[in-house]
């Protein structure tokens, strides 16, 4: 006797989990211009290598003689992947079947899927589209009660957050838990047109009359509360992209710098690009004009290993520039002043960014090359309102904090306390200065005509006076005044920035490595 019956049963229920929410509403799924559950995880992951797990749970339909008739499958499927032949967890929810909700019972394979992330050490990625595992009022009818909210299993959500990297990508509409899902993460993706999050959508906001009325047009509506002009400006969301192909592509890129957990060491890569590769264009890159801007990010497709620059959270906190990114093959995390938006000031989102970003590198011991360019936290009644010297504080605070090594090129401006934000200052200072550096508490420009007023006050000629003054304080300023009492460290010529760089890289990562 053998068990060909169960075996033909078993490949009867995996057909039917295949179909998802049916013909119909996969067809559905696909003319709004989005891709199914399972079609999505073969983008995502390296060919052939997705393995499921759970594949047939769900909601067995049966006769009256209990007979199999047809199955709801779970509306969340997940297993075991490999992105560039390493181990994860990748998972999928199934908009096709109830809005990608889930009753409790079924909820019990997120759970299983977040235990497996921390258990067996891998990363996650989760790919979000609607409610993500909540449930609908229709549910609370069919039980016949309401209940406390919980959520079950979110407590693996944090422990993953502790331990392995997490990668969320908003693949549709996705409101309450589907939209802490994607807040929960190390790095998240949304797509243009395509993704919108919120904590309750525009007829749950519109029917509670809080003084918001969303737009007639449903697709516009959602835009409006929760669209990607939203949530990748004010940093609940990192990126947007254009398409789902560029959303995986994305997030396997960032899992490509990324250790598989905590405790384990990123990987080195063969980039090509030689160590002392030295750019002229360095030379003239910072203006003598103090007013004038120039491009940060240029400077870091000069210094950085050169098509290794991934930057994270372009379009939010936009003072400071964070990316991942090689040096010598080595990952390292690059916080970059911005000097052409508020000329490179930090205020609150850029100090909430930073104050991330740093915690991203010294969790995953990615070593930081922070390139300055700060003339002080932003200014100004709008500043104060915003709080920015607590979000600044808690930025300067990350960085002393952080134990991976830091190297910091003070390439123009330093002043204040966000110019000390630069690096531990009671650690080694693995630090370089260009001969464009211009540093102190305060920028003299702005403070002369005040602690002058005396002199100024007393001369026949006070603009006379006050070209002479300037013209003193431009020679204490010299940078090489600096390093003359070892206030700096090296003044260097900007082309040799980046063999410097990449020596630090070597160190940095024999350090690291010594951890183990």
């Amino acid at each position: 006797m053998t068990w060909a019956k169960e075996l033909e049963e078993l490949r009867q229920r995996e057909a039917l989990a295949e179909e998802m929410g049916g013909p119909e509403k996969v067809a559905r799924q696909h003319s709004r211009g989005k891709m199914d559950a399972r079609a999505r995880l073969d983008a995502l992951c390296d060919p052939g290598s997705f393995r499921e797990i759970g594949k047939i749970a769900g909601k067995g339909h049966y006769d009256e003689n209990g007979d199999l008739t047809g199955v709801t499958p779970a509306p969340f499927l997940f297993g075991k992947a490999t992105v560039h032949g390493r181990p994860i967890v990748a998972t999928a929810d199934d908009f096709t079947i109830r809005g990608g909700a889930a009753d409790a019972g079924i909820a019990r394979k997120m759970v299983q899927a977040e235990k497996m992330a921390h258990e067996l050490r891998l990363p996650i990625v989760k790919m979000i589209d609607g409610t993500g595992g909540g449930g609908s009022v229709k549910t609370l009818e069919q039980i016949g009660a309401t209940y406390i909210p919980a959520v079950p299993g979110w407590g693996d959500v944090v422990t993953n957050l502790d331990t392995v990297p997490v990668v969320a990508l908003a693949l549709g509409p996705t409101a309450g838990l589907g939209a802490a899902r994607i807040a929960a993460s190390h790095y998240s993706i949304m797509v243009r047109g395509l993704s919108q999050l919120f904590a309750a959508g525009p007829a749950v906001v519109d029917g509670l009359g809080e003084g918001y009325k969303s737009s007639a047009d449903h697709q516009q509506a959602k835009e409006e509360l929760g669209g990607v002009d939203i949530h990748t400006r004010n940093g609940v969301v990192d990126d947007e992209v254009a398409t789902e192909a560029e959303a995986f592509a994305r997030a396997r890129h960032f899992l490509s710098f990324m250790p598989e957990h905590v405790g384990q060491l990123a990987r080195r890569a063969q980039t090509g690009d030689p160590v002392e590769r030295r750019e002229d264009a360095l030379l003239s890159l910072v203006p003598r004009d103090e007013k004038q801007v120039y491009s940060m990010r240029r400077a870091m497709e000069m210094i950085l290993d050169q098509g290794t620059v991934f930057e994270i959270g372009r379009n939010w906190g936009r003072a400071a520039i964070t990316a991942l990114a090689r040096l010598n093959g080595w990952p390292v995390a690059v916080v970059a002043s911005d000097p052409s938006y508020l000329g490179g000031s930090w205020e609150a989102k850029t100090s909430e960014k930073v104050e991330r970003f740093v915690k991203l590198a010294d969790q995953f011991r990615l070593p930081i090359v922070h390139l300055v360019d700060n003339p002080g936290f932003m200014i100004g009644r709008e500043a104060e309102m915003a709080g920015t010297i607590r979000y600044g504080v808690a930025a300067m605070n990350a960085i002393y904090r952080a134990s991976v090594p830091l190297a910091s090129v003070v390439m123009r401006r330093a002043y204040g306390i966000a110019g000390s934000a630069m690096s531990n200052a009671d650690t080694y200072q693995y630090r370089f200065c260009w001969p464009s550096g211009d540093w102190g508490s305060l920028p003299i420009a702005g403070g002369v005509e005040v602690a002058y007023k005396s002199d100024l006050e007393a001369s026949d000629d006070p603009q006379a006076e006050l070209a002479r003054i300037r013209k003193r304080l431009a020679k204490v300023t010299s940078p090489f005044r600096s390093a003359e009492r070892f206030n700096v460290e090296d003044i260097i010529d900007p082309r040799d920035t980046r063999p410097l760089l990449c020596e630090f890289a070597d160190l940095a990562w024999r350090k690291l490595g010594a951890e183990l």
